[in-house]
């Protein structure tokens, strides 16, 4: 069939679809999008394994993050899930942020990597703070804590905008925040426990019960029922000095009208 089009020379191969970028190279803030989702969505898909004939087996979890972002999950060994990470730690986890209308216009994040068991007291903490109900059955003997740690992410923003990620792109650098690691349960406590009115203005909302599930670097994670919100701070901090400072600047702007509504 005849055709007007001239085709590219046998040395120039045809573009095919279009992939994501890297992130550094998006057009949008693709790092600070994929890390809010990882701090505000609560449950997701995992994807592992079967061992033995390498079928993809996809179930629903609860999800909490570490102080640095790594993903967390308490799994029961009972669960087909768990069976194949502990043969193959290979998997993946889905963030979606979900929201009225077409679900495929809506943020999604996933992240691939290695699932391990982990004994971390601050994993424990900070999951159940992130899930409260889960302290029913966090200490049946069939439980425990695992953690993902990444290998790499692939962010989809909506339409036409999608990049991949790298772990160092996914995860904080926590060197020289060790006082903030340290220090963070106490804060933690000292705010729900002090500053409740606080909490409401940085989540600009002072209907809801809001309470501080983390701190990090870059900002903290508030929780009301089933709602989650993710408050960065106007820049990263690295010691309880500088916590405190921010911290005391940020509910006074809330307080002046500065606030933002939650996420």
């Amino acid at each position: 069939m005849a055709s007007d089009e001239t085709p590219p020379p046998l040395s120039e191969p045809r573009r095919g679809p279009a992939q994501p970028l890297p992130a550094s190279e998006a057009p949008f803030d693709a790092i600070g999008l994929a890390r809010h989702l990882l701090r505000t969505v609560r449950s997701g898909a995992l994807a592992t394994l079967d061992p033995d004939d390498g079928t993809p087996f996809a179930s629903l979890v609860t999800m909490a993050t570490d102080v640095d972002g790594t993903p967390l999950m308490l799994l029961s060994r009972l669960s087909g899930h768990t069976r194949n990470l502990l043969k193959d730690p290979r998997a993946s986890l889905l963030f979606s942020a979900g929201g009225k209308g077409d679900p495929l216009a809506h943020p999604r994040l996933t992240v691939t990597g290695l699932v391990r068991r982990t004994e971390e007291a601050r994993a424990r903490e900070r999951f159940l703070m992130r899930h409260p109900k889960a302290k029913l059955y966090a200490d049946f003997p069939d439980f425990a804590f695992f953690a993902l740690e990444p290998t790499a992410g692939h962010l989809n923003g909506g339409f036409a905008k999608a990049a991949t990620l790298t772990k160092s792109e996914l995860l904080l650098d926590l060197s020289g925040c060790e006082a903030i690691v340290a220090g963070e349960a106490g804060a933690v406590s000292h705010m729900n426990a002090d500053h409740a009115d606080a909490l409401a203005a940085y989540a600009g909302d002072a209907t809801a019960n809001w309470r501080l599930t983390g701190i990090d670097p870059e900002g903290m994670d508030l929780l009301a029922g089933d709602r989650t919100a993710r408050i960065p701070y106007p820049s990263p901090v690295r010691d309880m000095g500088s916590l405190r400072k921010v911290l005391v600047e940020m509910a006074a702007s809330a307080r002046a009208g500065g606030g933002g509504p939650a996420a």
